[in-house]
């Protein structure tokens, strides 16, 4: 493990701009990484709180697309004890100058149009890292490979199945575990490491690549672009990770990432002090089960209060589940309330949707893909997008999607069978 003192010399670059399609109504109006997970969290807590239990304080936030929310959960960097006078947490935004600065146009081309900053820094490493994945990583152990190594480059790893691999970037190392061969989502690969996105970059190294990329005016992509070019060129080796990690890129595999929370033995342990989680703390009362609630299996956040049943799901803070009303292996967000008698199954709600008595979501056995997006709602999970009112007595099958803000004036019969959108036709111009 290297010094904390050490760790004053490293500048970590956080990649918090992307819009996530295939995270469908959750990412409409928030950026990927500051979609909720796991009850208390958000997405972009995990890379922040590696970052902290690493002894990394200098660090730099990359945003984008709707940064509202993200900028002010991240705000001064508190939570992680990055609200420093030296070093500490900055917010860095695209912009526009003499110099006809555009929107990223990917990874690389994100923390190019950032370089100033990065040149400004007196440190030895960047380490560049994606704020969308779920896992907990002691970052100055990776540090500490790539200096004892006297790399240029280190890449962190993760073996995935054999049938993933065509999802990833996909590395082949040698026996000294340097990087011989980087493809870029193969169709057919024997290798199973695939790039996790974190790479570690001595500046000078890093500095030169992206002064090439821009001087060639094309190529914005780290996996696509940059690190096939560096193989042959520098000391780029491979760092494995055999810890919980997970892409949360898609409605499935976010939906499965928080069930992974709910099991007897958890991967991902949220209870280790020596890696603790770290988010905003807000001073919520505790849970309240009234006199006929049951539940098994589930994280209940504090300021719940929970009348009915909860089996296998995630309640986040302040949501109010009545009396007779069940939710089964869902995942409901911030300030919702479902209704007496109210049956959820395999879904994911949103914040402040209200969900009226005797409805039913995820409803029957029938898996019709979603019409207007059958990529990415195909798995038998139903989403109710941001703010959305639910009348009395609706059945909504499988692989729906609410819209944010649809309200009553919205559902014009009382059963939305499997693979139907409900539009939301009064919803928000502005974002909150």
């Amino acid at each position: 493990m290297v010094a904390i003192s050490n760790m004053r010399r490293v500048l970590a670059i956080v990649l918090a701009g992307g819009a996530s399609e295939r995270l469908s109504v959750l990412a409409d109006e928030r950026a990927k990484p500051a979609v909720p997970f796991g009850g208390k969290y958000r997405i972009i807590d995990f890379t922040l709180s590696n970052c902290a239990n690493s002894g990394i304080y200098n660090v730099a936030v990359l945003t984008q697309f709707n940064p509202r929310s993200l900028a002010r959960h991240v705000g001064v960097g508190r939570p992680w004890d990055m609200d420093r006078e030296m070093g500490g947490v900055v917010l860095l935004q695209p912009f526009l100058s003499r110099s006809q600065r555009t929107w990223y146009k990917g990874t690389a081309d994100a923390v190019y149009q950032n370089l100033y900053y990065i040149v400004d820094q007196r440190v030895d490493e960047i380490l560049v890292l994606s704020a969308d994945h779920i896992y907990s990583m002691r970052y100055d152990q990776m540090l500490a490979s790539h200096r004892n190594r006297h790399a240029d480059v280190t890449v962190a790893v993760y073996e995935v199945p054999q049938e993933d691999t065509s999802r990833f970037g996909i590395i082949t190392i040698d026996h000294n575990e340097r990087i011989v061969n980087f493809e870029e989502k193969p169709k057919t690969t024997k290798s199973r490491l695939a790039s996790m996105g974190i790479y570690i970059f001595n500046k000078k190294v890093l500095v030169d690549a992206l002064e090439e990329m821009a001087s060639k005016q094309e190529g914005h992509d780290f996996g696509h672009d940059i690190l096939p070019n560096l193989i042959s060129k520098y000391e780029v080796f491979g760092f494995r990770f055999r810890g919980y990690w997970r892409d949360v890129g898609t409605v499935e595999a976010y939906w499965q990432a928080n069930m992974d929370l709910i099991v007897d033995l958890p991967e991902l342990n949220l209870y280790n002090p020596e890696n603790e989680v770290r988010t905003i703390t807000q001073g919520y009362p505790p849970v309240k089960l009234g006199p006929h609630a049951r539940v098994n299996r589930a994280l209940i956040c504090n300021g719940a209060i929970v009348n009915g049943t909860v089996i296998e799901s995630i309640i986040s803070p302040r949501v109010f589940i009545e009396e007779e009303a069940i939710v089964k292996n869902s995942i409901i967000f911030e300030d919702t309330t479902i209704g007496r008698g109210a049956v959820i199954e395999k879904s994911i709600i949103d914040k402040q949707v209200w969900v009226s008595r005797g409805c039913h979501l995820g409803a029957g056995d029938e898996l019709t893909a979603n019409t207007e997006e059958p990529e990415h709602l195909d798995s038998g999970i139903t989403l109710v997008g941001k703010g959305a009112r639910i009348p009395a007595d609706i059945i909504i099958g499988k692989n729906c999607k609410i819209e944010p803000w649809a309200d009553a004036a919205d559902f014009t019969t009382k059963v939305i069978t499997s693979g139907e959108t409900i539009k939301g036709k009064g919803r928000r111009k502005y974002q909150v």
